[in-house]
């Protein structure tokens, strides 16, 4: 795998045109990536050997396939060379015949394996592809929620599709063949020097100048692909957000900024795709005149030479032939080279993704045996908070010595202003973020020694913004299952009071959801969520603002099935509206990251303190809208 690093030399995103707007220097900063350091191209193959292994013998058998190939195809001229060499001898009629025949089965054999080599070259190379994209997208479920809060999504979206692709590319256009051409370079070599060693010399003068062409443009056309790559994926986060956010920009009228901003990154995509061109158009065009110089070179010294030593025919045929033979894997090679450099840039980027160690919920091996330990303590208790620190940002905390303990079967409810920390309380439980300081402790287990999934299954979350897959309703309560049980899909349905709504729908539960679950209200989402939560039937219930986006009218509908649905479960209920939480076992008001009060809705209204004043100013609003 490559080493990575940041490259000092590199233009930062940071430094935009001095024309630009504080708005687009900002976009800039946020989508640019780091640039890569200078990886070699040994390590990177190397990176990429665990995915090409396992479909390692049909690399092998294409191989095999190429150097016979390129065996034959160079042994085609030294017979033409022979074959003219023989027009004035007495038998030449017969050996044409015997040559042009001979020439005919090459050249058929030659053609007949083209196509097995190529076929298995690209399947050893999709096969490789699609299991590299496996490996990425596994990869990424595997990362800790922190790490995507701070990543575009379209830059993922890159790695997993273009990146992956250049790679494919690389097979699928014959980029590995270039061991065949450099096989067909030494036996074309051989042969000219056997022919005539000084027009093969003439012919070899041009190769130093070629190569320093090579390598002078093989940094710079890498340097073009790794620009076309940071392009791509600040293009796909740009257009993530904008399709994402389209009714945001309609509603606002930023149509014509949004054109704009798109305009600018667009034009910087299409010059660095330009730099890409100019490289490989101006080195094609160089051996191109090469060639052409190196044959009208031949054909001048044989001039001079048939002066004093005649030169045959077959000879100049041969050379004439070899030298357009001899160009051709040049020029394959810097083609071959260009798609390599552009995989060779695709590769870096999936292996800085993958150098990524912010793994979500890891558990060390040495608290396997503390976890019994641990376990023992109190299983009576839910679970708890006991002194937690938290942040987000370094030196922006969020939590501060918080403690609160759930017993099994509690209703406890959470309030506060936005911002106070109460939806972060849940995340930690999820262990979906880690506690700065302090001990989470779920059913008397510290989460951070406890397995991800079997802490997970513990829960069941209703967020205030639910997330609906494409499928059908039935699909998506019972989220997480590879089989739907209809009978609890139902019957979650039933304990809501909800399956008369959505049966009433064409096509009742197998009705189809459309991305994001578009063709359904706020509120019919909200209630596939609590259906989805009872369908896996948690020992905790996690409602964060659950009934938000619910009018009056399903919301009274629903509250009475939701408290029974908790019975017998513990229930941990983030709100705002203060009248939902009034029969909560106990209420927990948070104020600037910090528990100020505790205690139910009575006790708490007598004490006069944060949670009686937020109440009064609910209250008072509600009786100001009433009169309205």
């Amino acid at each position: 795998m490559t080493s990575l690093s940041v490259d000092p030399k590199a233009t930062d995103a940071t430094k935009a045109a001095p024309g630009k707007s504080r708005a687009e220097k900002a976009l800039a900063r946020f989508h640019e990536e780091d640039r890569l350091g200078e990886g070699l191209d040994t390590r990177i193959l190397a990176g990429l050997w665990p995915f090409i292994r396992p479909h390692a013998k049909w690399l092998v058998i294409s191989l095999f396939l190429l150097l016979a190939g390129s065996g034959l195809a160079v042994l085609q001229p030294w017979l033409m060379g022979r074959t003219f060499d023989a027009f004035d001898q007495p038998d030449a009629a017969r050996t044409l015949m015997q040559m042009g025949a001979l020439i005919l089965v090459l050249k058929l054999f030659e053609q007949s394996i083209a196509f097995p080599q190529v076929y298995l070259m690209q399947l050893a190379g999709a096969r490789a592809a699609g299991d590299m994209r496996a490996h990425v997208f596994r990869f990424l479920h595997t990362r800790r929620l922190g790490f995507f809060d701070r990543t575009p999504v379209g830059r993922l979206v890159t790695r997993v599709t273009n990146d992956v692709d250049a790679i494919n590319e690389m097979f699928a256009s014959g980029t590995l063949n270039a061991l065949g051409d450099l096989v067909r370079l030494v036996l074309i070599v051989v042969v000219m020097l056997q022919r005539d060693w000084q027009l093969a010399l003439i012919t070899f003068v041009a190769v130093p100048p070629v190569a320093l062409g090579v390598m002078w443009t093989r940094r710079r056309i890498r340097d073009a692909f790794r620009e076309i790559r940071v392009k791509t994926a600040r293009m796909n986060a740009y257009l993530n957000e904008q399709i994402s956010g389209m009714a945001v920009v309609q509603a606002y009228a930023r149509e014509e900024k949004s054109s704009l901003e798109f305009d600018d990154i667009n034009e910087a995509y299409r010059q660095a795709n330009n730099r890409s061109i100019v490289f490989d158009a101006a080195l094609d065009a160089a051996i191109e005149l090469v060639q052409s110089l190196c044959i009208a070179a031949v054909l001048w010294y044989a001039g001079v030479r048939s002066l004093s030593d005649r030169v045959s025919f077959g000879t100049l045929v041969t050379f004439v032939a070899y030298i357009e033979m001899f160009f051709v894997p040049i020029r394959d090679l810097s083609a071959r080279m260009t798609q390599l450099q552009s995989a060779m840039a695709g590769a870096e980027r999936i292996f800085q993704l993958l150098e990524n160690n912010e793994e979500d919920a890891p558990v060390p091996a040495a608290s396997e045996g503390q976890a019994e330990k641990v376990e023992k303590k109190d299983e009576s208790i839910a679970f708890e908070l006991d002194h937690v620190d938290f942040e987000y940002k370094p030196g922006v905390p969020i939590l501060r010595d918080v403690s609160i303990q759930a017993g099994k079967g509690e209703k406890i409810a959470l309030v506060g202003a936005t911002g106070a920390g109460k939806t972060t309380v849940a995340s930690l439980l999820l262990r979906l973020y880690e506690a700065k300081e302090g001990h989470v402790r779920v059913f008397g287990r510290d989460v951070k020694a406890t397995q991800r999934d079997e802490l997970r299954k513990k829960f069941a979350v209703v967020p205030q913004e639910v997330f609906l897959f494409p499928g059908t309703i039935a699909s998506n309560i019972a989220a997480g299952d590879v089989e739907v049980d209809e009978a609890r899909v139902v019957r979650a349905l039933e304990r809501i009071g909800a399956l008369d709504l959505f049966e009433r729908r064409e096509g009742g539960l197998e009705a189809k959801v459309e991305e994001r679950g578009s063709n359904f209200s706020a509120g019919e989402r909200q209630l596939i969520a609590f259906a989805r939560a009872l369908y896996r039937d948690p020992p905790i219930l996690v409602l964060d603002e659950a009934t938000a986006n619910i009018d009056s009218d399903t919301e009274a509908r629903l509250q009475k099935a939701v408290w029974a649905a908790m019975q017998g479960r513990t229930a941990l209920i983030i709100a705002h509206r203060l009248s939902t939480i009034r029969a909560v076992d106990r209420i927990v008001v948070f104020h600037k990251g910090r528990v100020v009060e505790q205690g139910n809705h009575d006790t708490l209204l007598a004490q006069g303190g944060a949670y009686a004043r937020l109440y009064q100013l609910q209250f008072s609003r509600g009786e100001a809208h009433a009169a309205e």
